[in-house]
């Protein structure tokens, strides 16, 4: 077929996974020109194959094999994203879906943004909206990295110009945290960002038996991407600015996530505790002053995990407090002269607030 419009990469690693419902959201409710490219990753691509055998004679539809042996989502999205040469690209997980005519309203926000980037909204199937990027309110153009709080959309989803941004590659063989770099790369890059903020979202689903993105692995895993960003030409090109927006992203979402997702003593191993102090410490070091927004119950939480001294037990503790976030400790920082700071909770809460509760 001639190049479409969009080349929507779908990486499956499994072939029990719902693949032909991801593949099926795309086909089945696209008017324009695109291209579903399935990535067999590491897995038996003939099973996945007979899974999406009703749409074998269709031209928009097609499959690489990919056997690298990297239990890493990089791979295949790279191996896709090599294989692209449509206008833009946009990548999906194999369990989840596409809200009718999603691409179709992105393509006309690109066209009338003459964006580079377009942002969807994402929703939890049968859920919530997700509250991200938290950007000023109702903004939808030319967004910008700071002020838009782009850096806590940490997947690249939706779509991503060929012609600005077609050699960029997400990091080879991380299993967490792989997107971060490259998006730091569309957020930081003064390209044109637009957010389709009313229009079908993507559907992220937890109906798997077990999410790549989700599951539990070693500290060492889940932090594994910080060296490689920090040491990256992406990172040392931003401003001061933009360094500490990335960073209180890091510290609020990431840094919290490995706490929260490892609930009891147990589920820490002997590495654990000293793995995830150096990398809070090396986000401090990176970017001083990037703690100073978040909330006295953050501050709380990041104290005890750089003091080796504290007891797991405590850091899960503080852990599940930080997440009470309607009590004075969840919403305000330690000086009251940075309450009103773009990423302090007041605003940062209001703002995803706005994302969150917007409906069609």
């Amino acid at each position: 077929m001639p190049d479409p419009d969009v080349d929507h990469i779908i990486a499956v690693h499994d072939p029990a996974r719902p693949i032909e419902r991801a593949v099926g959201s795309v086909l089945d409710h696209t008017a324009g020109s695109v291209r579903v490219t399935v990535i067999c990753h590491n897995t038996d691509g003939g099973a996945v194959r007979e899974r999406l055998r009703s749409r074998a004679a269709d031209s928009r539809l097609r499959f690489i094999d990919l056997d690298d042996g990297i239990p890493s989502p990089a791979g295949p999205f790279n191996a896709g994203l090599d294989a692209a040469s449509a206008r833009f690209t946009s990548i999906m997980g194999s369990d989840d879906e596409l809200e009718p005519g999603a691409i179709d309203s992105w393509l006309r926000v690109a066209n009338a943004a003459r964006a580079d980037v377009v942002i969807p909204r994402v929703r939890h199937a049968g859920g919530a909206y997700v509250a991200t990027p938290p950007t000023r309110p109702w903004r939808t153009r030319r967004l910008d990295g700071v002020r838009d709080r782009l850096s806590y959309r940490s997947a690249p989803l939706g779509l991503v110009s060929t012609s600005r941004f077609g050699g960029l590659r997400l990091p080879p063989g991380l299993a967490s945290g792989e997107d971060v770099r490259y998006v730091t790369a569309l957020w930081f890059s003064g390209a044109e960002v637009a957010f389709d903020r009313s229009g079908p979202a993507y559907l992220v689903h937890s109906d798997a038996a077990a999410r790549a993105s989700t599951a539990h692995r070693p500290m060492s895993t889940d932090t594994a991407f910080l060296a490689g960003l920090f040491a990256s030409t992406e990172f040392s090109s931003l401003s001061e600015r933009q360094r500490s927006a990335l960073v209180v992203k890091l510290l609020r979402v990431n840094v919290v996530s490995w706490v929260v997702n490892r609930p009891h003593v147990e589920a820490w191993n002997g590495e654990d505790r000293s793995v995830i102090a150096e990398s809070v410490r090396r986000c401090l070091a990176i970017a001083p002053g990037a703690e100073r927004p978040l909330s006295r119950a953050d501050r709380a939480l990041l104290d005890a995990i750089v003091d080796e001294r504290t007891e797991i037990g405590e850091v899960i503790r503080l852990g599940r407090e930080r997440s009470r976030f309607l009590r004075p400790a969840s919403l305000l920082p330690r000086r009251i002269a940075n309450a009103l700071g773009r990423e302090a909770p007041l605003r940062f809460g209001a703002a995803s607030a706005l994302v969150r509760g917007i409906r069609r």
